[in-house]
């Protein structure tokens, strides 16, 4: 008998030979058991590395679904949960982000967007060394230009502006600073782009007629249960944690229609909130060209065979930008 066991299978086991199981159970294993019960099955692994479809911005041809690089680094938007980061730092080893990256290699996905510091360029040196070819997109947020000049010369092939970083420098009316940061990196032979949170980061930009390679926007839907968009007896201030990322989907899906530059949606599950079908479905049928995903090194090939599943038939209004 195998030692390794469903999740899904094991709890659905267990609610069934337990009388008072479904007291029991916390939220996510009831959640995952309710998926269970709509016909959301676990997706067949998918082997192979061409099996994701690609799309391609500037002379980088890039898998529909990117790794995201905040849960391999420790960053956890975990609401009150105050250990989380610390446990995704526990875990996420060197040796565990080099397996990680070579799993998504094995299953079609061949880019990263990681942050610049110290640990990313020394996984990164020691996955190349070892043959690995996963392509680094660069997240940059305090000293733009050099950082830049840093990632590039060290690999990466692209760079873009922290989704935080560019919306503070559009709060302060300072469009030009992206825009300089954007010539700079174009100046540097690599794909650039400009993060948001929110979507007057992406109105001003185009206002101001900036022509970066890519937009990174978040986009999910509030269809999960702690959405400040779920409850409407709520303040909408009462928790800026709760949900801050995509806080005006609609508005985001109607202004992306006309932008005619690649976006590669982020946030897509709210920080683990939505599960990978919906959160995938709901961004590209509403017009993203890329999702960027953070996944643990057991989530990955499911992940890439939902999102092969979900791209095979995807229904938008919204033209391909890449």
């Amino acid at each position: 008998m195998s030692d390794k066991i469903d999740r899904r299978g094991f709890l659905k086991r267990t609610a069934i030979t337990s009388a008072g199981a479904a007291f029991a159970l916390s939220l996510e294993e009831k959640v995952l058991l309710a998926q269970e019960g709509r016909g959301v099955k676990k997706a067949a692994p998918e082997a192979g590395g061409d099996t994701l479809p690609m799309g391609q911005i500037g002379d980088v041809k890039i898998s529909r679904i990117i790794c995201g690089g905040n849960v391999l680094s420790g960053i956890a938007h975990s609401r009150d949960l105050t250990y989380v980061s610390k446990l995704l730092k526990q875990y996420f080893t060197d040796e565990k982000i080099i397996e990680t990256l070579e799993i998504c290699e094995e299953n079609g996905i061949n880019t990263a967007i990681l942050r610049f510091d110290e640990k990313t360029l020394r996984v990164l040196k020691e996955h190349w060394r070892r043959g690995g070819k996963i392509q680094w997109i660069a997240q940059i947020k305090r000293h733009l230009t050099d950082d830049t000049k840093v990632a590039v010369d060290r690999g990466a092939v692209g760079v873009y502006i922290q989704g935080d970083i560019a919306d503070r420098h559009i709060q302060k009316g300072r469009v030009d600073i992206l825009g300089e940061t954007l010539d700079f990196m174009k100046r540097n032979k690599v794909i650039a782009g400009i993060g948001a949170h929110s979507l007057n980061v992406i109105i001003d930009c185009e206002s101001a007629g900036l022509e970066p390679d890519f937009y990174m926007k978040t986009l999910h839907s509030g269809n999960y249960w702690s959405s400040r968009q779920a409850g409407q007896d709520r303040d909408v201030t009462d928790n800026p944690d709760d949900n801050y990322w995509s806080m005006t989907p609609e508005e985001t899906i109607k202004f992306m229609q006309e932008v005619d530059k690649p976006w590669l949606a982020f946030k897509v599950m709210a920080a683990g909130a939505i599960g990978p079908r919906e959160g995938f479905s709901y961004a590209f049928n509403n017009g993203a060209d890329f999702i960027v995903a953070g996944m643990f090194d057991f989530q990955v090939r499911e992940d890439a065979a939902i999102a092969k599943d979900i791209l095979a038939k995807v229904k938008r209004e919204r033209l391909w930008r890449s």
